[in-house]
């Protein structure tokens, strides 16, 4: 006699396995893993290269004989038009679709490139890699791609593959800064921007196929009526708009992303500057600024995993909690290369897992319709504070002499941060259902 085989005991002895355990998230469809694995290159590429920006502070500065300020301003000029794009940036993918804006983001972030290699003045500093670059990272980051994954995947799997995106964003930085080092050193600052504009152009290529999920049609029986689906956001971009202003949680979400874009700046624009000062060869900053990226990798995916199991505003409290126990450690502890080592690996490991956690606490309150344009606005409030961290990583050195009072206002903040997200509410908006 047949029996039931989730009801009989299996052939060792044991019982059987409970279909209840089994994974019953919806898988990835062909569309769905190529607008991923797109996204996870553009966004390699893209962060990859803007990391690498703090290796060249030191020999700018000398040749062109400006002050470390002028170099920060120009990164924080880059950061902040970045940010203040993001919001608008987004309402064109929402609207157009992603491919256009990555191709047209690349092609002002290889002339901002090409034309950095040529620079002999402030001025011309700040036109390339300030502006330039700042639009072309404007069309090229989590912002337009994140977009495109929440749309492309299932509900369910979005923190894993907004995790994913991001560690493409570390992979970068721990392929690219080192090589960009090595590059620096062979070939001087000037041919290895250029080189790095060559990697850059790649994006193009991949940006065309971030618009798969916009152009896939329905999935269903022939004939049959789609399956109804979750609710995906306010019916207009103008209501989304209203419904993030009046939520004070999407506003703490915001001051928060702030803290995390001023430390995560700070650090790649000036801890190799900072390593100098102390006496330790520049390898150590350009393998601490690799090893954030390698650690980030394992980081970014592990803590974008946890959010769908834990509440991501408790993970962000975790994760600045973390940050000051870290740079807390840097500001009492004598500079020492293992020092800096160990920091780069400990602070890596959280370095960009603020936003899968950021990003899909967004798209869980307000729905991913308007994911683009809600996180762009988020983003926004990240890059005012990566433009502090890079300006004013400068002016304190030049004003004081050194880093040390940014460092003690980095273990500060983090704990300030710690605090703004324990208030944060993360259930979804509640709409009224539309008449019939």
């Amino acid at each position: 006699m047949s029996q039931d085989p989730t009801a009989a005991p299996s052939a060792i002895g044991q019982p059987p396995q409970s279909p209840q355990i089994r994974d019953t998230r919806p898988g990835l469809d062909r569309t769905a893993r190529l607008v991923l694995i797109a996204a996870a290159v553009v966004v390699t590429i893209s962060m990859g290269v803007r990391q690498a920006f703090g290796v060249f502070l030191t020999p700018v500065v000398a040749e062109l004989g400006i002050g470390r300020e002028v170099f920060g301003f120009a990164i924080a000029v880059q950061n902040l038009l970045f940010g203040l794009m993001q919001p608008f940036i987004g309402m064109i993918a929402d609207r157009f679709g992603p491919s256009r804006v990555v191709l047209a983001g690349t092609a002002a972030y290889v002339a901002g490139l090409v034309l950095a290699a040529s620079t002999g003045s402030p001025t011309g500093l700040m036109v390339t890699l300030g502006v330039a670059v700042g639009f072309g990272l404007a069309g090229t980051s989590f912002v337009v791609v994140l977009g495109a994954v929440g749309r492309a995947v299932p509900e369910a799997r979005r923190p894993q593959c907004f995790a994913l995106v991001t560690a493409g964003g570390s992979f970068g930085m721990f392929a690219v800064v080192p090589g960009a080092y090595a590059m620096l050193d062979a070939f001087g600052w000037r041919d290895a921007i250029l080189l790095l504009a060559i990697a850059a152009s790649a994006m193009a290529a991949f940006g065309f196929a971030l618009d798969g999920a916009r152009r896939r049609r329905p999935q269903g029986a022939a004939g049959a009526a789609p399956a109804p689906a979750a609710p995906s956001g306010a019916d207009t971009l103008g209501k989304a708009l209203h419904e993030a202003a009046h939520s004070g949680s999407f506003w703490l979400l915001a001051l928060g992303f702030g803290v995390c874009g001023f430390q995560i700046t700070f650090i790649g624009v000036h801890l190799p500057a900072w390593v100098g000062d102390v006496g330790i060869p520049g390898w150590v900053a350009a393998w601490a600024l690799g090893l954030i990226g390698a650690c980030n990798i394992v980081g970014a995916y592990v803590l974008g995993s946890l959010g769908a199991h834990f509440r991501g505003r408790n993970m962000l409290v975790a994760i600045y909690t973390l940050r000051m126990i870290f740079v807390t450690a840097v500001v009492v502890l004598p500079p020492s290369a293992p020092l800096i080592l160990a920091f780069a690996v400990l602070f890596g490991f959280t370095w960009l897992g603020t936003i899968p956690l950021t990003s899909g606490m967004v798209a869980r309150i307000f729905g991913p319709r308007y994911l683009s344009t809600l996180y762009g606005v988020v983003f926004l409030s990240h890059q005012v504070g990566a433009f502090l961290g890079a300006w004013g990583g400068g002016y304190a050195y030049d004003l004081l002499g050194s880093y040390d009072a940014v460092w003690t206002a980095m273990a500060v903040i983090s704990a300030i941060a710690a605090l703004m997200h324990l208030p944060i509410s993360d259930r979804p908006v509640v709409r009224q259902p539309k008449a019939a």
